[in-house]
């Protein structure tokens, strides 16, 4: 069993499947903290989706993270646009292909220059990777999120995460600093 708990979706999906595997008292409890957590979750979404619907991101994060990371993102009405994995098995790439949209781009352990590439040509408004590619997007004046860990901010799992997610989004993308650069694209 898998489950997903970054982003309100699949965090709620994962809460339902969870719960289903008890009786109906753990279930109706189950709703009651759904209801209770999305109070605080939908003004976050009102207060931030406007500001990043329709952005862009490339994901470059590894591990299993990319799809799970997907919903969150997704919840925020961003759009993935590429994203893969450096070690990954078969049933990896099968789990990630049902949560991306037809003609997302998906690499298998790609080179720095392979994903330099790929945010040339695909023009990406975030891009989400490890601390070692940081520099690399922000002196291509692309907005970057370590997604790595939570050296700078985070966490971002859960109802709570997500508010930190939904905010750290939008303070790379939306941040006035990138209009001091001039970008490559």
């Amino acid at each position: 069993m898998e489950y997903n708990f970054f982003g309100p979706s699949k965090t709620i999906a994962s809460l339902r499947a969870i719960a289903a595997r008890f009786d109906q008292t753990i279930q109706d409890n189950c709703e009651k903290v759904i209801t209770r957590y999305m109070e605080e979750i939908n003004p976050i979404i009102e207060k931030y989706r406007p500001r990043l619907e329709g952005k862009k991101v490339l994901l470059a994060i590894g591990g299993l993270r990319p799809r799970h990371v997907i919903g969150a993102y997704e919840d925020l009405g961003m759009e993935i646009v590429a994203t893969g994995y450096e070690f990954a098995h078969k049933d990896d790439y099968e789990r990630t292909f049902t949560d991306l949209k037809e003609g997302t781009i998906v690499y298998d352990d790609p080179t720095a220059y392979d994903l330099e590439y790929l945010a040339g040509a695909l023009r990406p408004d975030l891009v989400g990777a490890g601390v070692k590619e940081k520099y690399v997007y922000h002196k291509m004046g692309v907005p970057f999120r370590q997604m790595h860990s939570w050296d700078y901010s985070g966490p971002y799992h859960g109802f709570d995460g997500f508010k930190v997610f939904a905010r750290d989004m939008d303070m790379a993308i939306n941040s006035p600093v990138w209009s001091l650069l001039k970008s490559p694209f």
